[in-house]
């Protein structure tokens, strides 16, 4: 159980570390060796740039997590203190259906990048493993959003308890 709490508290905040620990470190083993020894190394931009991949859609369910997208606050909060909820319900649905819109069509790319059998020009790994990201990040996200639909609903009905 304790296992899970960590992960429900720390996955994606922890892939994201590692993933630009490394990326950074690579960028800068690169610089290194291009500026100081004059050799470039044939992989090193291409991995950071598929380990950014993954740090972008890794990072939109750390994002969904923490209620920190995009969304028309401003909007919202201009509405009366009542409605509110229910608009911030409403949008978290919103990007939740945006997420599933996105596993679907980015789950069919993945299938046909395996078919394809196409690899990246300088590691000669599988691109599939890079078109992967979008599938995993926005099926993080939708959990998280489902995570945060309930935990403001949650919040909704209690406050109803309270009479307000």
């Amino acid at each position: 159980m304790k296992v899970l709490k960590w992960l429900d508290n720390n996955l994606e905040k922890t892939i994201c570390i590692i993933l630009m620990s490394t990326m950074t470190s690579i960028i800068f083993i690169q610089f290194v060796s291009r500026r100081g020894f004059n050799n470039s190394l044939p992989w090193s931009e291409e991995l950071a740039r598929y380990i950014f991949i993954w740090l972008i859609y890794i990072g939109i369910s750390y994002g969904a997590k923490m209620k920190q997208h995009i969304r028309l606050e401003m909007g919202i909060i201009a509405l009366p203190k009542k409605v509110q909820p229910f608009f911030f319900i409403f949008a978290e649905l919103l990007f939740l259906a945006f997420a599933v819109l996105i596993i679907v069509t980015s789950w069919e790319v993945f299938q046909r990048q395996i078919f394809l059998g196409q690899t990246s020009p300088a590691m000669r790994i599988p691109m599939s493993w890079v078109y992967f990201a979008p599938t995993v990040g926005f099926s993080l996200t939708a959990f998280r959003q489902i995570q945060v639909i309930i935990e403001r609903i949650k919040a909704l009905k209690a406050d109803k308890g309270k009479g307000g």
